[in-house]
């Protein structure tokens, strides 16, 4: 199927239009079906993330914009996480103590900790030189995961300033760190 073809699907499925929803269906499922079954090794947990994945699909078809990803990779993308996400999901079985008890320590040692902490105040600092309204934007999309049309309504500007707003804070930021 047409990228075109998918995008216009994605489109009508983001004013709600059941049958666009259902073309789609038919049209994407066998390719991200075997995204979750590759990931999970599992086909009823697979068929179940598949029809998450769909749920998320309705509910986020107006997120896509067509212009900044293919349709088919930003459909496999949900997919991916969806599939990653139910593999996370699994909690490990201990069948003996003994195994459980050989398990590592999940905190990170003292070393990892201070450069973590380190770098954190490095991009602190960093931020600090971005105007404050711009640090905000960026904080608010890559900490909190705003989309570029949540951030422009929140701080009223257009959606493609609020892009270049990030663009920009983003390569002074690189900029910044590289120093």
């Amino acid at each position: 199927m047409a990228d075109k073809e998918i995008s216009a699907l994605l489109g009508r499925v983001a004013l709600a239009d059941r049958d666009a929803f259902a073309s789609l269906y038919r049209q994407t499922s066998p390719k991200l079906f075997g995204i979750c079954l590759r990931i999970l090794k599992d086909r009823g947990e697979a068929e179940e993330a598949l029809q998450e994945v769909y749920v998320k699909i309705w509910y986020r078809a107006d997120r896509f914009l067509a212009g900044e990803a293919a349709p088919m990779s930003w459909l496999a993308a949900i997919a991916r996480n969806q599939a990653i996400d139910r593999l996370r999901a699994r909690k490990p079985v201990a069948n003996a103590i003994d195994e459980a008890y050989d398990l590592a320590d999940p905190a990170l040692d003292p070393e990892r900790s201070a450069m973590i902490r380190s770098e954190g105040r490095r991009i602190e600092a960093c931020l600090e030189e971005l105007e404050a309204d711009r640090a905000e934007a960026v904080r608010r999309a890559y900490v909190e995961g705003l989309s570029y049309q949540e951030l422009a309504e929140i701080f009223a500007v257009p959606l493609n300033t609020m892009r270049t707003w990030l663009r920009r804070s983003l390569l002074k930021l690189r900029e910044c760190m590289e120093r």
